[in-house]
């Protein structure tokens, strides 16, 4: 899984110029960005990657025509919801957990 690194990656599908949001993903991932980035108003752009092997794995690219969008930014100045309206944390971003609450850290 790609990380938050805070690099703009940009470039074009087809004759769209996108912002691309994470590369080589699986369909499970490649439906829970296209569903939370079009919940948060994003246009959606998927290209599926081409296979080395027939029995490899599809994987996609995932990425949105705003040319100005950067996952980094966006998840940390929680700017993006959840479907129920919740701010997307980190680990709601990757998937780790279904949690919403606006803290990095567990106090034990």
């Amino acid at each position: 899984m790609a990380s938050l690194d805070g690099k703009h990656s940009f470039g074009s599908i087809g004759e769209t110029r996108v912002t691309f949001v994470e590369k080589g993903v699986d369909e499970n991932r490649k439906d829970f960005l296209k569903q939370l980035l079009e919940h948060n108003d994003f246009e959606v752009i998927l290209e599926e990657e081409k296979k080395k092997e027939e029995e490899d794995p599809q994987l996609y690219t995932v990425a949105v025509t705003d040319m100005v969008f950067n996952p980094t930014i966006y998840v940390f100045e929680r700017r993006l919801r959840t479907l129920d309206n919740h701010k997307v944390t980190q680990d709601y971003w990757f998937q780790r957990t279904k949690e919403t609450k606006p803290q990095y850290w567990k106090n034990s």
